[in-house]
């Protein structure tokens, strides 16, 4: 299978006069997972949000080297960008197999696709007819990964996936997320900080203040290190 690519270019995000992202330029390329991390209010949602076209915003967004700037959110997952958010939006007075078939008529799948995606997660399948607003955080958030894969992909943005989640269940969705990349699929995950996660990033930005501050190619720890050091910086600064 051949890897995707993410591509943001002078992405930047405004709410009124407030810049939430300034001339963002990211990529995200297939086999490897490239992590988007910064402490809160640094811009990370905004980012991904604009990526999937949900918020406004200027620059340009290119999927496998395709200008999709234009397209709506629905055009754009259709075309094969695919957003876990943060707070997940479920409807919780919905059951299971319900969630994930709202998201098959967005992508136009068949009713069978709700089968073939249950898969994923063999615990979910015992839950199909179970409200989603009585699961677990654990079984939530996998519904949600469920939900966003059903149409194969070729982007994930992940929005601090595995916050407040218990060690096993982060474990069982990194090594979807990593078993994703590895097959091509483009993930960029944005964390306030990478912990857990750390050993499953490959590559990655430190975002501060909505800007990107450093680059870095050689693993998740160097990563965190650059972002521990920035840190560092600013907390001495404001002082």
């Amino acid at each position: 299978m051949s890897a995707h690519e993410l591509r943001l270019e002078g992405l930047s995000v405004r709410y009124g006069h407030a810049s939430a992202v300034t001339g963002a330029d990211i990529v995200a390329p297939g086999g490897v997972v490239t992590a988007l991390v910064g402490p809160n209010g640094a811009g990370k949602s905004s980012a991904l949000l604009a990526a999937y076209g949900s918020v406004a915003a200027t620059g340009r967004v290119f999927l496998d080297g395709e200008d999709v700037s234009r397209l709506k959110p629905a055009d754009r997952a259709r075309a094969g960008i695919a957003v876990v958010p943060q707070g997940r939006q479920l409807f919780p007075k919905l059951n299971v197999a319900d969630n994930l078939q709202v998201m098959a008529e967005l992508l136009r799948l068949p009713r069978s696709a709700v089968q073939t995606a249950i898969d994923r997660f063999p615990i979910l399948r015992t839950r199909m007819k179970s409200l989603v607003g009585v699961l677990s955080g654990g079984e939530q958030q996998m519904l949600v990964v469920t939900r966003a894969l059903m149409g194969s992909p070729r982007v994930l943005l992940l929005d601090e996936m595995m916050t407040g989640l218990a060690p096993l269940v982060v474990q069982e969705l990194l090594r979807t997320v990593t078993q994703l990349a590895a097959d091509g699929v483009a993930v960029l995950m944005a964390e306030p900080a990478l912990g857990a996660v750390r050993g499953a990033v490959d590559r990655g930005y430190v975002l501060v203040r909505g800007e990107v501050v450093a680059t870095r190619e050689d693993g998740g720890a160097a990563l965190d290190d650059e972002y521990r050091a920035r840190m560092g910086v600013l907390k001495t600064a404001a002082h």
